[in-house]
């Protein structure tokens, strides 16, 4: 599926993970909040917001720190704080304390995915790299959803995961660059400004709206599930699970697929069936619909988010856009538990499906534009350029006049790169 020509990253798979379990257990994390502390839906969507708000900053304020401070020391601090802030917020029984864990634990995850996209960004192959990440994270809180449910009832049980998992992932960060090692050698190192600024701003402006619909029905598809669809806690859980399953089947398809198609179809016309996904799952009444309608979707989200990834790691090689780019669509993300919350109590999960999903069709437009920018962009002399992205590394142009032979150091341009064949997606 993938190609073998360069090892596989291990750290960064790692890190991808650990820093995108918490968006991924959200919905679990939210319900629970609502059920073993005196909130309200509402505010349990609340404190789901202020925790990957808090991830969202953390990637802003660093996206262009990670070279100057190490990545192995950015990365060792992230995890750090995700499992002293999850920790915390695990074993808290009051509501303040648990809000402060989850903020700290979001900075922490943010600090984590900024390191893992900066470092994705420089790989061989990027894609390749994200779909990694994604496989590992879709298992993992697989494997979560099935276990919980028979954890007894809490908020801690899900918050503590994710604190495992940064405390597991922190012996692979010895195998990180430190400080002042650039994410792509074989790049100036000089500071350049961001390249493709244009069409860097507007997938950033277009994520965070793409991010919040997905979010807005993740953070209550426990609740439609539980409510609407007749199900019980374990029941939920385990559709989950399967979703999370079956979204395995997308990555590995993105990954088979890698840049075949290019990125502007697997955006556009992706983006436009998760709309349809999202519209008929919140108005899903029966067991079977529900879980039909959470297996396709979770099929689909994450081969769109691996391309998104791509995309934004496409635009620069330094990794400064796919962290812009993460941390603007994590605004989304921040917004999204209580925008969801907001919706379906003010009128019902159906019209709320139905809103979210017209967002989404307008928001594919632009995404998609900017795909085809990137991969119609003319190849300019000195450069080889990544596979609808920016140059990938520079090349010196030697005269030769003698028959051609191999020159030592000259750049290959076969092999693991295709021309530069996510996170994620994510993504």
């Amino acid at each position: 599926m993938f190609a073998r020509r360069t090892p596989i990253p291990w750290p960064l798979v790692a890190l991808f993970t650990a820093g995108y379990l918490a968006p991924y257990l959200l919905p679990t994390v939210v319900g629970r909040l609502d059920g073993g502390l005196p909130l309200t839906a509402t505010e349990a969507g609340a404190v789901g917001s202020a925790l990957l708000l808090s991830s969202s900053s953390a990637g802003f304020l660093l996206a262009s720190r990670v070279e100057r401070i190490g990545a192995r020391t950015m990365a060792r601090a992230g995890l750090l704080l995700a499992v002293l802030g999850y920790g915390g917020a695990a074993l808290a029984g009051s509501v303040p304390a648990v809000v402060a864990g989850a903020v700290l634990g979001g900075f922490g995850s943010g600090t984590v995915t900024a390191v893992a996209a900066t470092r994705i960004a420089a790989e061989p192959d990027p894609h390749r790299a994200s779909t990694l990440g994604l496989l590992g994270v879709s298992a993992l809180a697989g494997a979560v959803y099935l276990t919980v449910p028979h954890l007894g009832a809490g908020h801690g049980q899900p918050l503590a995961a994710i604190a495992l998992t940064a405390l597991a992932t922190g012996p692979l960060t010895g195998r990180l660059p430190g400080r002042g090692a650039p994410a792509d050698p074989a790049l100036p190192q000089t500071r350049v400004p961001l390249p493709n600024l244009r069409a860097g701003l507007v997938l950033a402006a277009a994520m965070p709206f793409w991010s919040l619909v997905q979010n807005s029905l993740w953070g209550v598809s426990g609740r439609i599930g539980l409510t609407q669809a007749h199900l019980g806690e374990a029941a939920v859980g385990a559709v989950f699970a399967v979703a999370l399953g079956a979204g395995l089947t997308g990555v590995l398809a993105a990954g088979a697929l890698g840049a075949r198609l290019g990125r502007a179809l697997p955006i556009g016309i992706g983006t436009v069936l998760i709309a349809a996904c999202v519209a008929g799952n919140a108005s899903a009444t029966t067991p079977a619909g529900f879980a039909a309608g959470q297996i396709v979707w979770n099929v689909l989200y994450p081969v769109v988010l691996s391309y998104l990834i791509g995309l934004a790691a496409s635009l620069d090689p330094r990794g400064r856009w796919a962290v812009l780019v993460g941390s603007a669509g994590s605004l989304g993300t921040a917004a999204g538990p209580l925008t969801g919350s907001v919706l379906s109590a003010q009128a019902g999960f159906p019209v709320m499906g139905l809103v979210l999903g017209a967002a989404l069709l307008v928001v594919a437009v632009p995404m998609t534009g900017v795909a085809l920018h990137a991969s119609g962009r003319r190849v300019l002399p000195g450069a080889v350029r990544r596979r609808g992205g920016a140059p990938a590394r520079p090349v010196v142009e030697i005269q030769v006049d003698a028959p051609a032979v191999p020159t030592p150091g000259a750049y290959d341009t076969a092999g693991p790169r295709q021309a530069g064949a996510a996170p994620g997606s994510g993504n």
